[in-house]
């Protein structure tokens, strides 16, 4: 709400209208001479950790005033209004910082379009929550937006879709979750009543979009707060940090389902992991051996050692030419079960593996999506290919859980602040030397 044309000025506690707040005078009027703004309802409908008190109570018209809020998580914030068209009621609007972008990249030109920019902080609608965010994930679908392929994105627009952090408000019909609860965004937004949500499959759901990459404008988690559905608000157990959670909930969730959902592998398969290094393979090792699977686990050089440290029995560098030659030696028979999200040139070599009855489960195609298949060998075996997408709330939930135990970790690259997101997706583009999940901290 603009002051402009208006004189203003603050309460003396002489006229009785002070409140005082850790032993501080709160700026607690603040009028318009119509008297259509009252401070002291803005106060109100505000927690008391992000009420604003003055620092200086001397104000002249269209004069100087300096200001204060404390953020729930501690120090304080200066601004300086240096005019009457700067002044705002600062109990009503308060601005965050985002990374955003209204433009697509040209040969991955990422820092040409991104910049840290001021939005007005939301609000949460009747069924939503808002948050603080204190940690968030990249992934390539960040990258696919601002390239704008293979699909464009709402502009102005903000990334995201993996973020962690501290509820600081709720809508009116929120029951399940209160200010200061810890909550991961659960990515998937669906309608909820089609057949396919009803049947606990929101991830077929046709409406369904990806938060932080469909959505917008200026709706994603790279940014100091953001809002979600409640439904996709997912607490966080002790035990978990923000940036654990941030780092598993989008691809630990899709591995659990292409595994456990999808597969239903049991204890005694043969299970290979393609791109055991990747942030989807590092997860898919740790499941299949949780379920007492032998993991097979295809990655670069410099990641093998790496691979056998989260549970894979034999790492194969995916860069030899004999690559598949050796999966065969050590599988004997076939194996019952391929992890897949590479496609391209790989996806015969990796359904030759395959024993009878076997399985290939896939998700994404980072070489290309168009394949040939031999039909007679899929019918004539009884071999299986499943499509996948992310998983359900349900399957996030399980995946935090097993975090919370210890049972499987999180494996995280870097974190950088939002200054240097062009870098950090730099980083996440070339992938050398990259082991786990990137994470901006804004």
């Amino acid at each position: 709400m603009c002051l402009c044309e208006s004189t203003y000025w603050l309460s003396s506690p002489a006229q009785g209208n002070h409140d005082i707040l850790a032993g501080r005078l709160c700026l607690s009027r603040l009028w318009r001479t119509c008297g259509s703004l009252d401070g002291i309802s803005c106060m109100r409908r505000m927690s008391p950790a992000s009420w604003v008190w003055a620092s200086d109570r001397r104000m002249t018209k269209y004069g100087d005033l300096i200001i204060r809020y404390w953020a729930q998580d501690g120090p304080a914030c200066r601004r300086t209004m240096h005019s009457k068209s700067d002044i705002r009621c600062a109990m009503c609007s308060t601005a965050v910082r985002a990374l955003v972008y209204d433009r697509y990249a040209e040969e991955n030109d990422f820092a040409s379009i991104l910049d840290i920019k001021d939005i007005d902080e939301p609000e949460p609608g009747p069924r939503e929550v808002c948050f603080r965010v204190r940690a968030a994930a990249l992934n390539h679908d960040d990258i696919w937006g601002m390239r704008g392929k293979p699909i464009g994105v709402p502009m102005p627009h903000i990334s995201g879709s993996d973020a962690a952090g501290d509820v600081t408000a709720v809508g009116s019909q929120v029951e399940g979750l209160k200010v200061g609860d810890r909550i991961v965004s659960h990515g998937n937004i669906s309608c909820r009543i089609c057949r396919m949500c009803t049947s606990g499959r929101e991830y077929d759901c046709k409406n369904r979009i990806v938060w932080g990459f469909q959505t917008g404008p200026l709706w994603g988690g790279f940014c100091e707060v953001s809002h979600l559905p409640e439904i996709n608000a997912v607490p966080i157990p002790d035990g978990v940090s923000y940036e654990e959670a941030a780092a598993s909930s989008m691809t630990m969730m899709t591995s659990w389902h292409m595994l456990v959902g999808r597969a239903r592998i049991v204890p005694g398969q043969s299970v290979l992991i393609m791109g055991g290094g990747s942030g989807m393979g590092i997860f898919g090792i740790q499941i299949a051996k949780m379920f007492g699977c032998t993991v097979i686990a295809t990655a670069g050089p410099g990641k093998l050692e790496q691979c056998i440290e989260l549970g894979a029995d034999h790492a194969i560098d995916h860069r030899r030419d004999d690559w598949d030659s050796r999966v065969k030696e050590i599988a004997g028979s076939g194996l019952d079960v391929i992890f897949e999200h590479i496609g391209g040139e790989h996806w015969n070599r990796e359904l030759a593996l395959l024993r009878r009855g076997g399985t290939v489960v896939t998700t994404g195609a980072t070489t290309g999506y168009d394949v040939r298949t031999n039909l007679n060998r899929l019918t004539s075996e009884g071999l299986s290919i499943l499509g996948s997408t992310q998983g359900t709330r349900a399957e996030l939930e399980q995946c935090l859980y097993w975090l919370s135990r210890g049972d499987i970790r999180a494996v995280i690259d870097s974190e950088y602040p939002l200054e240097r997101a062009a870098e950090a997706h730099q980083r996440m583009l070339r992938g050398k030397g990259l082991f786990g999940k990137i994470l901006l901290k804004p």
